[in-house]
């Protein structure tokens, strides 16, 4: 059986998209397509009128590098590098590259200013969510993906996560996120529930 069946979706500018379900609902498929990771047996996936789906994997890789950013509850960061160089590296795979000052910015809307020289190791649970998002969004991307972004934080991070998500999230893209948080899905501008792979 299909793990999504007749699923379409079109991401408005600057919307914030909450994908709920049970799990082997479909939602990590979802994200999988979204990213260009997995391609659908049927139809396309396209990230700012650019056709992601049944490419090359080279020339996925340089999309997803471009246009997307991606957000997980565990670390992505690369660990012999410091914040600020994560942020640097991921920036310089997106056309909208940030300066220095600007990544620093971004360092500070996301309260880490004084961990830029930090090794990921050194960082706290809250501190590598964060770090992870400042990464995600480092150069501007057109869509971001997150995945569970608040599951392994407390209740206070799990709000400061939220509002910066709503603040820094791409103001000429779009944020789509599953959860399985109340919290997260009722701030959210539109919901999808996901159930055996097919929308409610």
């Amino acid at each position: 059986m299909a793990a999504l069946r007749d699923v379409s979706i079109t991401l408005r500018p600057g919307e914030l998209v909450a994908v709920v379900g049970p799990s082997g609902s479909g939602k990590s498929t979802l994200l999988n397509l979204l990213a260009g990771l997995d391609d659908p047996d049927g139809g396309s996936v396209q990230v700012a009128g650019e056709r992601l789906s049944h490419q090359p994997a080279n020339t996925q890789a340089r999309l997803r590098g471009r246009s997307i950013g991606v957000l997980t509850q565990s670390s992505g960061l690369v660990e012999h590098l410091d914040v600020l160089g994560n942020l640097q590296l991921a920036a310089s795979f997106r056309p909208r590259s940030s300066s220095t000052h600007d990544l620093r910015e971004l360092l500070e809307a996301v309260r880490l200013t004084d961990r830029a020289g930090s090794r990921p190791s050194t960082l706290s649970g809250g501190e590598t969510a964060r770090a992870n998002l400042a990464v995600a969004l480092a150069g501007g991307p057109r869509l971001l993906l997150a995945d569970e972004p608040t599951a392994e934080v407390s209740t206070p991070e799990e709000a400061m996560l939220l509002e910066l998500l709503r603040a820094l999230q791409p103001v000429d893209g779009a944020t789509v996120l599953v959860t399985h948080s109340d919290v997260v899905a009722d701030a959210a501008d539109r919901v999808l529930r996901l159930v055996d792979g097919k929308m409610t």
